[in-house]
């Protein structure tokens, strides 16, 4: 998992697998075995467990990392990988008929769309429009302690001016 990138390493990445599409292909091999024997409703829980677990565990990786803007282009593509394979492997409707369903079902996997919405921020000082908006529309879970530390990973963000923006979100 690395999010620091220059052009030549997205580069690369853009032609190799990603972490995620592995990640995938091995939950795919213990999953897919189990969801053949259980109901659909009980398989379904059974890929949102196990959705949730990955997340969190990849929420705790990701912020052990660094990111340039090219890697923060990157997460988001990976975090889309991540929907997509949910969506496929959830034989329900329900969810897949938007991604709003599948992240109220999975808190965790939409913690991680929110996490690469902040990270692909172009300016710093969009971050007030981002929350606010999202929190308006009640899809926002990240706190803004949360918040801050994952914006202060990216290296063109001044932690300072991070942690400046963020109070005045909280204080509204």
């Amino acid at each position: 998992m690395n999010y620091d990138l220059n052009e030549d390493a997205y580069q690369l990445l853009e032609v190799s697998e990603s972490y995620v599409s592995r990640l995938c292909t091995l939950l795919d091999e213990i999953i897919v075995p189990l969801c053949r024997h259980l109901a659909p409703r009980l398989a379904d829980n059974l890929v949102l467990g196990v959705l949730g677990t990955v997340s969190k565990r990849l929420e705790v990786s990701l912020k052990k990392c660094r990111f340039t803007a090219l890697g923060a282009l990157s997460l988001d593509s990976d975090m889309r990988d991540l929907i997509h394979y949910a969506k496929d492997r959830l034989g329900s409707n329900e969810f897949n008929s938007s991604n709003v369903a599948l992240c109220n079902a999975c808190t965790p996997l939409s913690r991680l769309l929110q996490i690469a919405k902040l990270m692909n921020l172009d300016d710093v000082e969009d971050v007030l429009d981002l929350i606010s908006s999202s929190k308006r529309k009640g899809n926002w879970d990240l706190s803004m302690e949360d918040s801050k530390v994952y914006l202060c990973l990216r290296v063109e963000f001044e932690a300072d001016l991070v942690s400046q923006l963020l109070k005045v979100v909280d204080e509204e």
